[in-house]
């Protein structure tokens, strides 16, 4: 399997190359990256550097990972069609559901799998919860409690803060990937968001206001309420990038996951981070870049597609709005591609 990776710009690139360089029977052919850190990372990783993305998708390549900044997500999705090279693309899909409904339509198109990238799916502890939930384990679901919490990644790479970038702050960044777990281990859809959020910088202190921190609630399908307390509130030197954590409360018993729970504790002499919590045992991100590669090999669905991106991302756009608005938003049904009732196109997602 030959292999590309579309920029270095989202923080999950540098675990990908190592990943995808270890495993079997997988070439990584090189890189596209446009920043003033382009040749940086092909010393660093010995890694061959592409002066343009079409120089990168001429290599006869199977597969492309994107880990672009999310505005630029479209523009690699359809070079990467119409090369006929499959993606896998970072999470959010996009800015709007407008965009992402135009790389849908043109991996459609030219016959390319679209596969999002969320791996807390691959994680052993939230494929227990799913089993646990589908087996009626808990009983009737009464609640759910979620926590997604890092670091601010603008301190790795500065496009994070940038919401004409990245489409937004922690919400963008965190509600995603809860969002898509509470759809995958429930299988139902969300009915309603409401959420209220906390704003920083504007004023000429960051291009726009950011937000970076709130509190999500959602009304699945199922009747079931859910909570999401999403920020990045974690310092600099907290010992690990952050948590993504689940409480489950149901009638017949009480589920907690914590997906970043097994861990070593290191005390290290470097003063910005004397205390170092580096995880143990199966690694998500490389269950999912197998699945990816498995599925694009035996030219299958992925396990993760389009519309879970899709999903996700409506989740996100209302939780905006109704933060703007400042009263819950209901979303459409969503058997088929559908944009939010309250929010045309999804553009208006902050004031």
């Amino acid at each position: 399997m030959r292999v590309g990776l579309l920029s270095f710009a989202h923080v999950h690139a540098e675990q990908y190359q190592a990943l995808l360089r270890a495993m079997p029977g997988v070439e990584l052919v090189g890189f596209w990256d446009d920043s003033v850190n382009a040749n940086g990372y092909a010393q660093r990783f010995a890694l061959q550097r592409y002066l343009t993305p079409q120089q990168l998708l001429a290599q006869a390549l199977d597969a492309i990972i994107i880990c672009s900044e999310t505005s630029r997500h479209r523009e690699f999705v359809e070079l990467s069609a119409r090369a006929g090279v499959h993606i896998l693309c970072e999470k959010p899909i996009a800015l709007t559901l407008n965009e992402a409904e135009a790389m849908r339509e043109i991996c459609v198109k030219h016959g390319v799998t679209f596969m999002t990238a969320f791996p807390m799916r691959f994680d052993p502890s939230c494929s227990a919860l799913r089993q646990a939930v589908q087996q009626g384990q808990l009983g009737g679901i009464l609640g759910i409690n979620g926590v997604n919490h890092s670091e601010n990644p603008a301190v790795h790479r500065a496009w994070f803060a940038d919401p004409a970038l990245s489409g937004g702050g922690a919400v963008m960044d965190h509600v995603v990937h809860l969002a898509d777990l509470l759809r995958w281990c429930f299988a139902c859809e969300v009915a309603e968001v409401y959420a209220a959020l906390q704003w920083t910088g504007g004023a000429g202190e960051l291009t726009a206001p950011l937000d970076t921190a709130g509190l999500v609630l959602l009304t699945l399908t199922n009747g079931v309420q859910a909570s999401i307390d999403c920020s990045w509130n974690r310092p600099a030197t907290y010992p690990r990038w952050g948590h993504l954590k689940l409480d489950v409360v149901g009638t017949e018993g009480l589920m907690v996951i914590d997906a970043f729970a097994e861990h070593l504790t290191v005390y290290a002499p470097d003063v910005s981070h004397p205390v170092q919590w580096p995880g143990f045992g199966a690694d998500p991100n490389q269950a999912m870049l197998s699945a990816f590669l498995e599925a694009v090999r035996c030219q299958e669905a992925p396990p993760v597609s389009w519309q879970d991106g899709y999903e996700a991302t409506r989740v996100v756009l209302a939780a905006y709005a109704s933060a703007q608005q400042g009263q819950p938003v209901r979303l459409s049904p969503s058997h088929s591609p559908s944009k939010l009732s309250t929010v045309e196109e999804g553009e208006e997602r902050r004031s």
